[in-house]
């Protein structure tokens, strides 16, 4: 099985956090056989590396695993600059589980990241110095999605090799056509009807990941009926989901989306597990 990731990047800085976020690098490196690079957003200083090779050692991390880049500017606008010239697939970063509204109108580093990465990102909101593993899986299968199938194929990779317990694929159920012909049903027609759409919906799936490899996870497939933001984290937080897979943005989110979220603002406001955005400019990475 080829790297999930190539190249991870990790941005890192003098957190309580940093040391569970470095073991989860290191254990994801090793796991996906890729390379990691990590990124810190400040001036470098001899205390300043000293603590940075301590906490390497601390979480197992020799010097030769990785490359660290000590750089200046402005937090988010950096990183990402980094990202693109070291050619960064993946960006691994901290997150809170639930943003302030203050946090939510002016934009965390987490969440500028998350509009404007190049690259698949993995908010992390409850790093670990224990290898806990993602072993209960949910991924978004929406196909309103151009991105769904690169986002299902990533999923099962990384299910595969976590020996993931779950996997659960959620799909919007396409109710449109349905529920405007409603008032001419019976009670039974509309009954039949409506079963029929979701076998068709949980065919369609079923189809949809025939050709993925998927050996030893189980599988469930859920249809929501409701607005897919709204229904992915409920849904991801019933079933104590330690992933969520989601398709990143074909475009730029504009100030419109910061009044009316769309999908993924819904989401990173109140994260319900550890997300990963898959961008569809590295979607030849994945393969």
């Amino acid at each position: 099985m080829r790297s999930v990731f190539k190249r991870i990047g990790l941005a890192v800085a003098f957190s309580p956090r940093i040391e569970a976020l470095l073991a989860e690098a290191t254990r994801l490196k090793r796991l996906w056989g890729s390379e990691l690079v990590l990124i810190h957003i400040g001036e470098e200083k001899e205390s300043d590396s000293q603590r940075m090779i301590e906490l390497m050692q601390r979480v197992g991390l020799n010097q030769d695993e990785m490359r660290i880049f000590w750089e200046s500017g402005k937090p988010a606008k950096t990183i990402l600059q980094v990202c693109k010239r070291e050619g960064i697939d993946l960006l691994i970063a901290g997150a809170l589980k639930k943003e302030n509204v203050l946090q939510f109108y002016l934009g965390s580093i987490a969440r500028k990241i998350l509009r404007k990465a190049d690259c698949s990102v993995l908010m992390l909101i409850e790093p670990s110095v224990e290898e806990k593993g993602f072993k209960n899986i949910v991924v978004n299968a929406d196909d309103d999605s151009p991105y769904m199938m690169q986002a299902l194929r990533l999923a099962f990779k990384i299910g595969m090799l976590e020996k993931a317990a779950w996997l659960h694929i959620v799909r919007k159920l396409k109710l449109y056509g349905f529920l405007s012909a409603a008032e001419q049903y019976s009670e039974r027609e509309y009954e039949l009807n409506r079963n029929s759409l979701v076998q068709s919906e949980i065919d369609e799936v079923q189809q949809l990941i025939s050709g993925i490899p998927h050996e030893g996870i189980k599988v469930n497939i859920k249809l929501v009926s409701g607005k897919s933001g709204f229904e992915l984290t409920q849904f991801a937080q019933r079933k104590h989901a330690d992933l969520l897979v989601i398709g990143g943005s074909p475009m730029r989110l504009s100030i419109l989306d910061r009044v009316f979220p769309n999908d993924l603002e819904y989401i990173f406001s109140d994260l319900p597990c550890n997300m990963l955005i898959v961008h569809p400019g590295k979607e030849a990475t994945h393969e």
